[in-house]
């Protein structure tokens, strides 16, 4: 089997909290040259959302659907699926 590309993500605990528990299917990120290089035109299987950066923090793997591009807003929209792996986090 193939390796998995993944997009590697930090995010606050809040939202970590409602990926896990499925209450937010959409990550955003302003539209800025740094994630137009780490989003556009590459294609990804998975994000990787980590709260906190020590080895032992929550970690999660999510499917990743692509983005859409919310001009208006200046947003790009990362579409989440399904929730594949949590580490080190008590689902509530």
């Amino acid at each position: 089997m193939a390796d998995k590309s993944s997009l590697k993500l930090t995010l606050h605990r809040d939202y970590f909290e409602a990926i896990a528990a499925g209450r937010k299917v959409e990550e955003y990120r302003k539209i800025k040259p740094y994630w137009t290089t780490r989003l556009v035109g590459r294609n990804y299987d998975e994000i990787h959302f980590r709260n906190g950066y020590n080895a032992d923090s929550p970690f999660m793997r999510v499917e990743y659907l692509g983005y859409d591009i919310d001009h208006e807003q200046g947003l790009y929209i990362l579409k989440l699926g399904s929730v594949l792996e949590i580490q080190h986090w008590e689902v509530k």
